[in-house]
């Protein structure tokens, strides 16, 4: 999957003079988090978000009356407080990939460029969403873990054993142990009705199968 096919199209964008108060407003009023600015070339200039708004918002001058705090928060504007050396990414970004430079860098939002031009947006819920329904997490099914050694073959011996009893695998993803080295978790979804008997079948088989948190690994690891 790529961010093209997951970013979004209907960009709220505004001028750089915007104030704060108008900003806040416009997120409010588009339930979104973020605010792309634009020039009037539409080239983007900047990035805000409703956290650098809040953040603004509750100045050190709280002394101020109420009066005195809004008029002080309408000649604010948001290129005072936009983020100028953005992360961008491009509609051939994998969800993966895109997923990745949020986390490293710790932000809420990815604009999309192509070249110059501003042609979407892509959150970390979006994100989420996308990684979510890749695994399956959305559907009703079973979810269960074989422990494996990082070896040839054991995705297909696995596949073997279900599909020999014609169960569906609907998701499969495999992260290392981090205590275990060579040891990898490869977490499975089947259809619920299929859940019993594909880890019966599995266990049979010779395979180590959790279905639950256990805190020592050590009786389940595979043999080399």
């Amino acid at each position: 999957m790529y961010v093209g096919r997951v970013m979004h199209t209907d960009l709220v964008t505004v001028p750089p003079e915007t104030t704060l108060v108008e900003a806040m407003e416009i997120l409010n009023e588009k339930r979104i988090a973020h605010l792309l600015v634009v020039d009037k070339k539409n080239k983007l200039l900047g990035l805000v978000s409703d956290r650098d708004l809040k953040q603004n918002w509750a100045s050190p001058a709280t002394t101020l009356s109420t009066h005195e705090l809004n008029y002080l928060l309408t000649k604010v504007t948001v290129n005072m407080i936009m983020i100028k050396k953005y992360v961008s990414v491009t509609p051939s970004t994998t969800i993966e990939r895109a997923a990745l430079v949020l986390q490293e860098h710790r932000i809420g939002a990815l604009p999309v460029m192509e070249g110059d031009k501003l042609v979407g947006i892509i959150t970390t819920t979006d994100v989420m969403g996308v990684l979510l329904e890749a695994i399956g997490i959305d559907k009703e099914s079973t979810r269960f873990t074989v422990l494996v050694y990082d070896r040839i073959g054991y995705v297909a011996e696995i596949s073997q054993v279900l599909k020999d009893l014609k169960i569906n695998i609907r998701s499969i993803f495999a992260w290392p142990d981090k205590k275990n080295l060579g040891i990898y978790h490869l977490v499975m979804r089947v259809p619920s009705r299929d859940g019993e008997k594909a880890i019966s079948a599995l266990k049979k088989g010779g395979f180590n199968v959790l279905t639950e948190h256990v805190q020592d690994l050590t009786p389940y690891l595979p043999k080399a």
